[in-house]
């Protein structure tokens, strides 16, 4: 899996899955996408995670519940938490209270019919766009 945006297309679609109030660690979010390189594969790419696409990263934590990133982004990491509802046992999560556990029907990726090949329009004679030979 290539280490750039457009590789972690899967990584972002489970990750937009897991639901208010619970996380997952790094280590299970590999195991649940046979991820090669394991946890540290699963951090590099929430940490190139793009802005704006609404992808929570911030439900994506350490083994045992810890917070990994530095500062500025663990303080926001722990304040979203705990803006929805997440509880903490000293500087970790309560994973026993709040880790997400997906069921096979949660792990389904929704059908999506596939597009139709738009037909071709001829350009009209005398336009300077060339046909293709």
């Amino acid at each position: 899996m290539a280490k750039n945006t457009g590789g972690w297309n899967k990584v972002y679609d489970l990750v937009k899955r897991i639901p208010r109030g619970r996380v997952v660690t790094y280590g299970q979010l590999a195991q649940m996408l046979h991820l090669p390189g394991g946890a540290r594969t699963a951090g590099y790419a929430i940490a190139g995670c793009p802005s704006g696409q609404g992808i929570p990263w911030h439900r994506v934590v350490g083994a045992g519940g810890k917070l990994l990133p530095r500062e500025p982004y663990g303080s926001k990491q722990r304040r979203l938490l705990e803006s929805e509802g997440t509880q903490f046992a000293g500087m970790s999560v309560d994973m026993a209270a709040h880790q997400w556990r997906p069921t096979q029907s949660t792990m389904r990726r929704p059908r999506v019919r596939p597009k139709k090949p738009r037909e071709q329009k001829h350009p009209k004679p005398g336009s300077r766009k060339r046909r293709p030979v």
